[in-house]
């Protein structure tokens, strides 16, 4: 049986006397797009946060791509986080670096490959979020922000990653935009046989995107499966939640 992509068992996270996961289980196997949800201060952004090796957790264990995430080798650590790629909320491009700088920082990083290799993959992954070469030489503040996304995705492929993280994605873009980063994610996804996580609070996004869900409430994940299954549980934020969206005419 394959290993999962992400294997989360008994985690526990506290930030002093608060308690925001209390034995969270989480397991995501390959191929899927899953989606986290939850309340404000459930602990969605924190999770992610955990899985890419910004905060560590007090305790459980965290297993991505079948290796243990904190082993305590700095070369197996180093070499297992390179096979993932975070796309960040508001993006995190770096505002002194240009776009091609900015993509080019992951390459340049592994000390290895030569000047024009590392332009040359910058200009596929370019490519591949479908924004043009004369963009490369564009500052972030030059940039819509749509084209924040797509170079920060960019970036985040930049090592040929095989998980990508998201952390509300299409945050920030209007309705057109939105759908227009989805149906590139889910392309990549496609093509590039990525498992993909993310963090949304937007139900189209979720619906058009996430092959799962999992709701985080109560310190924990409160259901976790198909759309469909998810919204079939009887708990008062899985009502409220997709209750508001149907509310609101959302189309899942």
């Amino acid at each position: 049986m394959t290993a999962p992509v992400i294997d989360i068992r008994g985690l526990v996270t506290r930030f002093g006397s608060h308690l925001v996961h209390d034995g969270l289980d989480l397991s995501i196997p390959a191929g899927e797009v899953m989606a986290l949800v939850g309340g404000s201060g459930s602990g969605k952004t924190t999770l992610l946060r955990q899985v890419i090796g910004l905060m560590r957790p007090q305790r459980g264990d965290i297993r991505v791509l079948g290796q243990p995430l904190f082993s305590g080798d700095l070369q197996a650590d180093r070499a297992l986080r390179q096979r993932f790629g975070m796309l960040f909320q508001q993006g995190a491009l770096f505002s002194a670096l240009n776009v091609l700088e900015n993509i080019a920082f992951p390459l340049r990083e592994l000390r290895w490959l030569d000047r024009e290799t590392i332009h040359d993959l910058v200009m596929i992954k370019l490519a591949m979020v479908e924004l043009e070469p004369r963009h490369a030489w564009l500052m972030p503040a030059e940039l819509s922000g749509g084209m924040v996304k797509r170079v920060a995705l960019a970036r985040a492929l930049a090592l040929e990653p095989e998980l990508l993280l998201l952390d509300e994605p299409t945050a920030g873009l209007d309705p057109d935009r939105s759908a227009a980063f989805v149906s590139l994610i889910r392309r990549l996804r496609d093509q590039l046989g990525l498992t993909v996580v993310l963090v949304t609070h937007d139900i189209d996004t979720l619906s058009a995107l996430a092959t799962r869900v999992a709701v985080l409430g109560d310190r924990r994940i409160l259901a976790e499966g198909t759309l469909d299954h998810v919204m079939k549980q009887d708990h008062p934020f899985i009502r409220s939640f997709f209750g508001a969206a149907r509310h609101a005419g959302s189309a899942y």
